[in-house]
């Protein structure tokens, strides 16, 4: 009875994460594989083994990692925010690599698909990545599926 009178308050949302590249990186990954609307446990666990591979995490680490880069993609800004991150912190070299990682990201599930490549299309570019590289890039993705 009490509780019809005094109804509890849904927890106040915990307030997100400033992004920082690492975020803005897996924030990124993880729009990539949510392009085509399906987010399938082969690209979760490509963003994992590449967010630990990038920096330097353990499994567990990883996994929390992309949990907290779930969470800042559908509440965070837009791409190019993030991408802006990228450019100003990370060298062209890394970027590119990023660009790499990104490709690996849309291609774990086995299959192409129009809406991830337009998305890795849009990311690139705005990581001021060159038309060369891009398609070089998307290339050698391609090769390998």
């Amino acid at each position: 009875m009490l509780e019809r009178l005094f109804p509890r308050r849904a927890p106040s949302p915990k307030p997100l994460p400033q992004p920082n590249a690492q975020l803005a990186l897996g924030a990124l990954l993880v729009r990539v594989a949510l392009a085509n609307r399906e987010y399938v446990a082969a690209e979760v666990a490509q963003i994992d083994r590449t967010l630990a591979a990038t920096f330097h995490l353990k499994p567990l680490e990883a996994a929390k990692l992309r949990a907290e880069c779930e969470a800042l993609e559908r509440h965070a800004p837009g791409t190019p925010e993030f991408t802006k991150i990228l450019r100003d912190e990370v060298p062209y070299a890394d970027r590119k690599a990023l660009g790499d990682a990104m490709w690996s990201i849309a291609m774990a599930d086995g299959r192409r698909d129009d809406a991830e490549e337009m998305q890795l299309l849009a990311i690139e570019t705005a990581l001021g990545l060159s038309d060369e590289d891009i398609a070089a890039t998307r290339k050698t993705a391609l090769d390998r599926l």
